[in-house]
């Protein structure tokens, strides 16, 4: 079988180059998303390889399935305290700014390049929403640690903006292709289908697969793959249905990762996995659909369509749904510029081809290099833009992880390494002093388990096993502690970002006032607390990093137990040199 074998030898060379590729991106800072469809490219009918991939009808069951596994991760990593601050943004952005995007693209593409409403119109809604994996990535695996309301509000933009997007390319599609089109009222019960059957199957398929993977007693190895079963049939049963598959896939992955409490970390790691392997194969192929020959003669239109998208449509997009939502300026053009498209228009862009719309495959093309644009400039250029604007907090607690073993119920078992350097290093387990309820279960040194007896002296490279009660922010305050090997580096970009010194956000805001504004409380009740006093001022959900100015002194939220603020960072006015 001459086509298996060579089928898996390509299959292989192709994702093993992929990954290989990644290594001198990241170097160099090419956005990855871009090396792979460029690996895609370079082996396809007009490059390289030669690998002749035509197939429309296959392109759009892999992709499809592949969007349903990375929005299923997507939802796996975003923990519910994320809606607390970036629900009603995301929502506004995953419809109105959809619906602003759509028409500003649109009445580009007629006035400024002459297209027909149609076509434009059908254009405009496939480029309207924000890829999750492109978002996800850039969030997640490049480590931009950005302001938390402004990540909230991205991520759960990109997981839950897909229903309207494919609406407008499905009904526009409608209207286009041979045939009778739907009604306005079919269209419209398109639309509620759509998000309600979704949010319907996702949550309940979610909650559903939950109680199977906590009850049930499966081989370790089990859980990932009945956890991937099950967000594919929840995507399946949606789309069935009538709902919108990816949003299902997105509230099914939320509901497992933050209820599950069997194997949660060996399911998390596992679709981290297979995300990537699903953006690998995804970007891969439809780099192989496209033939780059046929991109010249829609290039410089495609160009003026991806500037009109990335430099007002999107901005103003941004800023309809965000300015009533008081986020700040410098928020707001981070998020206008961080609206990638990616693989979730080129997918779209395969309904009009499937559907025999008329220009379907300069549609097509003109998509694949409008999405190709956008990777280049705003992948490119996102994280200077992030630390020019100052909306990168440091990163105060390294990752403890956490390990999938049988345990008591209610608790957690985490591992870390001591760094040669690191603060614990220079004593023994009792120096420790872990937080109440946290004990030192084992050291392992040099791959041997040693006794984790007080007077233990520990040393470079030893793994600590702690068992902990749940979630404890004190341990990881503690856990940054014994291992943070580059203090004075974090203290520099801590006291930049938060501000010289720290105060409790229960201090009386009339003693700071005396202490720092000249007496001025700037309107504080007699009672009220610098922590709400900021709370107030801030007229908004507080997540971490939000900051009020006051005579001159800027106040930052520099720690979160929840929804209650417990430190302020203060910053107080730089003197002029006398």
């Amino acid at each position: 079988m001459p086509f298996t074998d060579s089928f898996i030898l390509l299959s292989g060379m192709l994702v093993a180059v992929s990954i290989l590729a990644t290594v001198p991106a990241d170097r160099s800072g090419v956005p990855l998303l871009v090396v792979f469809l460029g690996v895609g490219m370079v082996a396809g009918a007009d490059g390289l390889g030669g690998v002749s991939f035509e197939s429309v009808a296959d392109a759009h069951l892999v992709g499809t399935a592949a969007l349903a596994v990375i929005l299923f991760d997507g939802g796996l990593h975003t923990p519910f305290a994320s809606f607390r601050t970036g629900l009603w943004p995301g929502l506004a952005m995953a419809t109105a700014g959809v619906l602003v995007t759509a028409a500003v693209t649109a009445v580009a593409g007629v006035v400024l390049f002459g297209l027909d409403w149609g076509p434009a119109a059908l254009l405009a809604a496939m480029v309207s929403s924000t890829d999750a994996a492109a978002v996800f990535y850039l969030l997640r695996a490049r480590g931009i640690e950005v302001h938390a309301r402004v990540r909230n509000t991205l991520e759960i933009e990109s997981g839950v903006n897909d229903p309207l997007a494919i609406f407008l390319t499905l009904a526009l599609t409608l209207w286009l292709a041979p045939g009778p089109g739907g009604t306005a009222v079919d269209l419209a019960l398109m639309l509620v289908r759509q998000i309600a059957f979704g949010a319907a199957a996702g949550l309940g398929g979610g909650w559903l697969l939950t109680a199977l993977i906590n009850r049930l007693r499966l081989a370790p190895s089990l859980y990932p793959l009945l956890a991937l079963a099950g967000g594919l049939t929840v995507y399946g049963a949606a789309a069935v249905a009538g709902g919108s598959g990816f949003l299902a896939a997105y509230l099914a992955g939320l509901i497992v990762g933050n209820r599950a409490s069997t194997a949660r970390g060996g399911i998390r790691r596992f679709h981290d996995g297979m995300a990537w392997l699903c953006q690998i194969g995804l970007f891969l192929l439809l780099g192989l659909l496209v033939e780059p020959t046929r991109l010249l003669p829609v290039a410089a239109e495609a160009l003026g369509l991806a500037a009109v998208l990335i430099v007002l449509a999107r901005p103003l997009a941004t800023l309809v749904c965000l300015l009533p939502l008081r986020f700040e300026p410098r928020q707001i053009v981070f998020m206008s510029w961080t609206g990638l498209r990616g693989a979730v228009p080129i997918v779209l862009s395969l309904f009009p081809l499937i559907a025999g719309v008329d220009q379907a495959e300069a549609l097509f093309n003109r998509v694949f290099f409008i999405v190709l644009v956008s990777l280049l400039v705003q992948g490119w250029t996102v994280s200077p833009l992030a630390r020019r604007l100052g909306l990168i907090i440091p990163r105060r607690h390294p990752a403890m992880d956490r390990v999938d073993l049988t345990r008591p119920k209610g608790h957690e078992l985490v591992t870390c390494v001591l760094p040669a350097g690191a603060p614990a290093v220079q004593g023994c387990v009792a120096d420790l002093d872990p937080p109440a309820g946290v004990r030192v279960l084992a050291v392992i040194r040099r791959g041997e388990p040693v006794a984790a007896e007080p007077e233990l002296p520990l040393q470079a490279g030893d793994q600590l096993y702690l068992l902990l009660p749940g979630h404890s922010p004190a341990l990881e305050e503690r856990f940054q502690h014994w291992v943070d090997t580059v203090a004075t580096a974090r203290d520099d970009a801590e006291q930049a970002y938060f501000g010289e010194f720290t105060v409790a956000a229960d201090a009386p805001m009339s003693a700071f006032a005396a202490m720092y504004l000249g007496g001025d409380a700037a309107g504080a009740g007699a009672a009220e607390s610098v922590g709400a006093f900021v709370r107030r001022r801030l007229r908004h959900q507080a997540s971490e990093g939000d900051s009020v100015r006051v005579g001159g002194v800027m106040l930052t939220v520099r720690e979160m137990e929840g929804e209650r603020i417990t430190q302020i960072g203060v910053r107080l006015p730089r003197r002029g040199r006398g």
